[in-house]
């Protein structure tokens, strides 16, 4: 496995207010764009300011505006690819994607320093900690449809630790984005050394992509592994080694 070192690649750029602050909401509450932020920075807020909620009757008036238009939209995608949306079957489905969507992508909405609150602790404990086998969903930014796998992340404390049940959150406010797995996966690393400031940080995803599988090249046993490692597991390859072979182990689990 090599390490992620392309690590700003493949972000789309943001419209920006002179002064880098985020655009302003438009009168119709739509979408707004704020600043552009690069892989590194993993406790920036969102990127993404947005009224569309996965309610089903939102009680705020710009929400219920955003859903109906989002609505509108797939009800047309609908159209365009042949179906009668007004058809039984269909009836519902623009809300359903709507939620459903809205639901995927919830980690625009989400702050990792929130997330994490006040389960960060001062500990002495300075060997490594490893979480293996963390399921992960994502959608994939390029066909918008989902791949998924797992995660495996460890650290190596500075003092400080964090609650485990954190480290799967932390996936989820990355992976519940229009990602590619590279950023996804270094995005997760840089966050929590950005959080906890440990002697080093590892992170290994292995995911199936269903762009690959149900679509193009077709190929269903195909399966992609990112990697970042950052500080010791970058720098000590005993450490690294020590890591890998960690997470290797979990694939020889009966």
């Amino acid at each position: 496995m090599s390490d992620n070192k392309n690590l700003g690649q493949g972000e789309n750029q943001s419209e920006e207010q002179p002064g880098g602050q985020p655009a302003s909401l438009n009168g119709n509450g739509k979408l707004a764009t704020g600043d552009r932020h690069s892989a590194r920075d993993g406790l920036v807020l969102p990127n993404y300011h947005r009224f569309v909620t996965e309610e089903k009757y939102p009680a705020n008036s710009e929400s219920q505006d955003a859903n109906a238009r989002l609505e509108g939209l797939i009800s047309q995608m609908l159209t365009s690819l042949g179906e009668d949306p007004n058809r039984g079957g269909l009836k519902d489905t623009p809300q359903r994607v709507r939620r459903s969507l809205t639901f995927l992508t919830d980690g625009y909405t989400k702050n990792v320093a929130d997330v994490l609150g006040d389960a960060v602790f001062e500990e002495s404990y300075d060997e490594m900690v490893l979480v293996r086998d963390i399921e992960m969903y994502s959608m994939c930014e390029h066909h918008m449809l989902p791949f998924f796998g797992k995660c495996h992340i460890a650290y190596i404390p500075n003092g400080k630790i964090v609650g485990l049940s954190k480290l799967p959150r932390i996936v989820d406010v990355f992976s519940h984005r229009l990602q590619v797995q590279e950023r996804l996966t270094t995005q997760i690393a840089q966050a929590l050394q950005d959080l906890l400031h440990p002697h080093g940080v590892g992170v290994v995803t292995e995911a199936y992509h269903l762009c690959m599988m149900m679509r193009g090249v077709q190929k269903q046993n195909s399966s992609t592994v990112a990697s970042c490692l950052l500080g010791d597991f970058r720098e000590d390859s005993r450490t690294r080694q020590e890591f890998l072979n960690l997470v290797s182990a979990s694939n020889r689990r009966p």
